[in-house]
């Protein structure tokens, strides 16, 4: 952090997370947009540039890097520096003070490292669109580099580069989902960072700058009627357009799938052979190796960590003998499978479980509630706690054991809405295979249901379709198609090519 700053009435904050480095340049801050455009900026005087700019290289190596500033005068530019996404993971209540109390947020990636990028949107990028909680943050996306083809193209339609670079069309459609501004960096130069990036960025600031301004005059007519000299209007660039996308209904058409008891494919049962709550295996093995291990999604082969499949066969058991009642429900896969809970406790709390994890698996507290109303002794709420918390490592993450144990005493890190892509286009425990323009498509028809009132009656009505395996779609081309199911399965999707 800089030196000291004398108080002023004003400030600006601004939170960047990610790095817009390919992974590959073993620069370290010199090389980042946000240390250029400090460096840079017209905003910043030279002195404290050098000053701010020199005391961040003995802050080591810190979770983030903040730097202070005076800019248009006397207001107090504040300036958050976060490259690693791992801040969500490891310090759960930090991300979510940085992300409070921002007024600007910029989000930062390089073109040439697609892996990053789609870990970024599938995993960080829902929890930042939760925390803002459709709050007005302005949100800067900035795509950083050029892309490593032969010839380096800007167009937002262009596939040459699609395997191994992070497509315009791709970072146009993550501004989309976030409502921010979308801007293409091909380097970090005076154009591109100060004219363009710092354009943009400056006019969010002043943005900022008026409406603390608006709101600090309206507090003081309240108090007294107040006949001053109205400020200068500052000179503002032109306008940047803000996509705003409407609220998701995802976590909530799941949980009504769990309410409604509709393409139910397991039943789980206590130790007595009573039937305790249905639910479905898409579902469930979309949030758990447990469950993927629990219904053949995975073999013991698969699990590197020994703890889940213990776990699995302490808590669970697959019971197919005939010893319970004929059940009418299920698909043109078969009758729903048998699943006895071995654990006494958990079983219990069985159904605020599902209903938690089915709401999305971020309402801890309330699932605490649910389960105290239910277990009068603090040792076993903690102990069906803690089995809940093992069980939701998510799949497709590498979770170490030191991962596991801040699970225990932080609070876990909340699921994000794109857990069913796992499962998307995928023959892994389809029920229902759509034929369209001489292809097939595999998916689940609990998916379909609860996301799409169509489906929902086509599949639960007097319809041929309701118990045929295969279902034939006519009017349509396949990546219109895929692209529908992308956003029943995502809640986000590609445009079709």
């Amino acid at each position: 952090m800089a030196g000291s700053l004398k108080p002023s009435p004003m400030s600006v904050n601004v939170v960047a997370f990610g790095n817009e480095r390919d992974g590959f340049s073993e620069d370290n801050q010199q090389s980042s947009l946000i240390w250029t455009y400090l460096g840079r900026s017209a905003l910043v005087s030279e002195t404290e540039s050098n000053l701010l700019l020199n005391s961040a290289n003995h802050t080591g190596n810190p979770v983030f890097t903040e730097y202070q500033a005076c800019v248009f005068g006397n207001v107090r530019l504040v300036v958050h520096d976060c490259p690693l996404w791992d801040i969500f993971d490891s310090d759960w209540y930090t991300s979510q003070n940085l992300i409070g109390g921002a007024d600007i947020i910029v989000i930062k990636y390089s073109v040439n490292d697609k892996s990053s990028f789609q870990e970024v949107k599938d995993s960080y990028v829902p929890m930042i669109k939760r925390a803002l909680n459709h709050c007005t943050i302005p949100v800067i996306i900035s795509a950083v580099g050029a892309r490593k083809s032969e010839v380096p193209c800007t167009c937002p339609l262009c596939t040459l580069d699609r395997g191994s670079c992070v497509t315009a069309s791709e970072g146009i459609q993550l501004a989309k989902e976030l409502g921010a501004t979308y801007l293409e960096l091909h380097s970090l130069s005076d154009f591109y960072v100060g004219k363009y990036f710092g354009g943009v960025l400056e006019y969010f600031m002043i943005q900022s700058l008026n409406q603390k301004s608006s709101e600090k005059m309206k507090k003081r007519k309240k108090s007294h009627k107040c006949h001053g000299v109205k400020p200068p209007q500052l000179e503002q660039p032109e306008k940047m357009p803000i996509l705003k996308g409407e609220a998701s209904h995802y976590n909530s058409d799941l949980h009504n799938l769990l309410i409604c008891c509709q393409c139910v494919d397991v039943i789980f049962y206590s130790e007595d052979l009573k039937e305790v709550v249905e639910a479905h295996k898409i579902v469930l093995c979309s949030v758990s190796h447990v469950f993927m291990l629990l219904f053949n999604v995975k073999s013991p082969a698969d699990i590197q960590d020994s703890s889940i499949i213990r776990t699995a066969q302490t808590l669970f058991a697959v019971n197919s003998e005939a010893v319970f009642p004929v059940s009418n429900r299920g698909s043109p896969c078969g009758p729903p499978v048998r699943v006895i809970v071995k654990d006494s406790f958990f079983c219990f709390c069985l159904s605020d479980i599902l209903h938690f994890i089915y709401s999305g698996a971020f309402q801890w507290e309330l699932l605490e509630e649910d389960i105290k109303k239910k277990l009068k002794d603090p040792g076993e709420v903690e102990l069906v706690l803690e089995k809940v918390k093992f069980i939701l490592i998510t799949p497709g993450k590498v979770n170490s054991s030191k991962n596991c144990r801040s699970h225990q005493t932080a609070r876990p890190l909340q699921l994000c809405d794109t857990s069913l892509r796992l499962f998307f286009n995928t023959h892994v425990l389809a029920d229902v295979i759509f034929q369209i323009q001489g292809a097939t498509v595999p998916a689940h028809r609990a998916v379909l249901v609860a996301r799409c009132e169509v489906m929902a009656a086509m599949f639960n009505g007097s319809y041929i379709e309701a118990n045929s395996f295969l279902v034939p779609v006519y009017g349509v081309s396949k990546d219109t198609f895929l692209s529908f199911l992308e956003y029943l399965y995502t809640d986000s999707c590609c445009p079709a090519k």
